[in-house]
């Protein structure tokens, strides 16, 4: 995926932050923190790794489906393999 070496340092601070919340749950695991306040960092840590997941999805669908310059099969492998990931991320 040759595209995200041009948004390297955007994505790569993106997983440091979603990094930086689970140490911070399993910080608030490991003191005893009330489970609402844990329950309310988990959710922000997902919607972060689903906000990182659109925004790679949508790269992947510019880059490797959706490009003019593109020929046939390569758009579909690229469909494919988005499927593919679609139907992991749902199970």
């Amino acid at each position: 995926m040759a595209h995200t070496s041009t948004n390297k340092k955007k994505l790569v601070a993106r997983v440091r932050r979603i990094a930086g919340q689970i140490g911070a749950i399993e910080r608030a695991i490991e003191s005893d923190t009330d489970c609402s306040q844990i329950l309310q960092q988990v959710a922000a840590a997902r919607g972060a790794m689903g906000g990182l997941l659109e925004e790679l999805i949508e790269d992947h669908l510019r880059h490797h489906v959706a490009h003019p310059e593109l020929s046939d099969a390569d758009r579909q492998s690229g469909a494919d393999e988005l499927i593919a990931i679609i139907r992991r991320y749902s199970k």
